[in-house]
This record gives C-alpha cells, sequence and structure tokens, in this order.
C-alpha cells in the first residue's frame, strides 16, 4: 500500500502540493489533474526525485524513497529523457546497470528480458536502431520499457500515453491490464478522464495541489457523466456562449 501523510511541497514561497493525504491500494490507481495541478511534483517525490517540504510518504511500511523501496518501483517520467545513439537494447541494458545489481556474469542473460520488454511494448523490430530515429510514439514505447526493467512490483507512469496514435493507446493499456493481471500496482498520472473511466479501479482528482476526491471511479462520477463530475471537482465553470454581433444597418 502507498500512504501519503500531510505530504506538502514549496517553490518560491507557494504551496504546490498543499497538506497531502492519500491511501491507495488499488491494482490500477489514475492520478487526473489539469496541467500543473501539481500531479508530477506528487509522483516524483513519491520515488525520491524531489524532496517533500515536509510530510511522510511510504510504500508497504517503509519510506518511499529508500533504497530498498526503490528497487521495487519503475518509473517512467512525462518526458524520458534517451541518450540518442544508443539502440533500444542498448538503452535497456544502460537502464539495468544503473545500480550495478545487473552487471557481472550473469549480465549476458539479461539480453532476452530486453528483447521481451521490446515485444511487449510493440518496439522489437526497432531494438537495433539508435534512438535518433525513434518516432514520438516508439519514444514512449520504450519509456515504458524501461519502467519494466528492473520487473518492479509498483509502476508509477507519467502521462504513458501521450503522443500514442489511437492504436498504441489501445495496446498500452492493454499492457496495463496484463500488469494488473500479473499482480503489479500502477499508479497513472493522466490529464485524460476516458484513459481513467476505461482502465483504472480507484482514481484521485487533485486540484491546486489539493486532492479533491479518492476512491472509485464509479463512485467519483455518481451517475453523471465523469467529465461533468471533474469540472465540479476542480471548481471549473464553463466558459459562456459568446453573443453574435449584429452589424449597424447603413
Amino acid at each position: 500500500m502507498l500512504e501519503i501523510s500531510h505530504l506538502t511541497k514549496i517553490y518560491k514561497g507557494r504551496a504546490v502540493v498543499d497538506d497531502f493525504s492519500l491511501k491507495v491500494d488499488a491494482p490500477i490507481f489514475g492520478f487526473l489533474g489539469q496541467n500543473g495541478a501539481g500531479k508530477t511534483t506528487v509522483m516524483k517525490m513519491i520515488v525520491g526525485l524531489l524532496e517533500p517540504t515536509s510530510g511522510e510518504i511510504s510504500l508497504d511500511g517503509a519510506p518511499s524513497a529508500s533504497a530498498a523501496s526503490k528497487r521495487r518501483i519503475g518509473y517512467m517520467p512525462e518526458t524520458p529523457y534517451f541518450y540518442e545513439n544508443m539502440t533500444g537494447l542498448e538503452f535497456l541494458k544502460f537502464c539495468d546497470e544503473l545500480d550495478g545489481s545487473a552487471r557481472g556474469p550473469a549480465a549476458g542473460a539479461r539480453k532476452g528480458h530486453y528483447e521481451a520488454l521490446l515485444r511487449r511494448v510493440g518496439i522489437y523490430e526497432a531494438r537495433n536502431a539508435e534512438v535518433r530515429t525513434y518516432s514520438k510514439g516508439m519514444r514512449q514505447r520504450l519509456g515504458f520499457a524501461q519502467a519494466l526493467v528492473n520487473d518492479p512490483e509498483y509502476l508509477f507512469l507519467d502521462e504513458p500515453l501521450d503522443g500514442l496514435d489511437p492504436v498504441g493507446r489501445r495496446e498500452m493499456k492493454e499492457t496495463m491490464l496484463e500488469l494488473k493481471k500479473e499482480g503489479r500496482r500502477i499508479f497513472l498520472n493522466t490529464h485524460i478522464l476516458y484513459d481513467a473511466e476505461e482502465i483504472c479501479d480507484e482514481m484521485g482528482v487533485v486540484h491546486e495541489g489539493k486532492l479533491k476526491y479518492a476512491g472509485p471511479v464509479k463512485e467519483f462520477a455518481a451517475g453523471k457523466p465523469l467529465e461533468e463530475r471533474f469540472m465540479e471537482a476542480v471548481g471549473a465553470r464553463e466558459k459562456a456562449a459568446p453573443q453574435a454581433h449584429t452589424s449597424p444597418r447603413a
């Protein structure tokens, strides 16, 4: 279980995450909010890339930023960074060796693992091509593969479907559902309501750094269209339709 207690992050005197508390035990948890709502900041604090101003984050009772917890975590940032002259296979090998655990006599046997991951995300045929030749969608798939390279129990994915075409989006969502069946837990940052409604068991809504809702997707909607309920939760108001202007008669 992921537990976040009174989490706060202050940048330049402003609380971008404000007294945020959340418990997550759902197989797939969708974390929704507008751009700039604080989703990525929360995720970076969970995986240990940012230090909270205050508050605590634990994963199954241990600090989420501890070395032991990080070994159980896979993370895909919103904009994955790649070494352009590496091939897809080389990049996965590089990521796998960052903590030193994949080096040594057994390292050669890992090649099959990397190839299986590239098959899983649909870019196996490009395994020996340099990343600089990859399209936006292929880069997203490679970013997803690197999040899986350490065989994690918990996956934290920040807008993983961004830049994918409709077929790619469908394939990646099916992969997430397969990972769920394998017993992995997924924390999914997204601003696409339809994706959360389709694959998430539970969801949270964040607005201006504050948690507005956490619980089952169906309970959040409460019989209303998800978009309408989301607009209510974040206090959005539809803009009034512009009035037609009548040209004065000559």
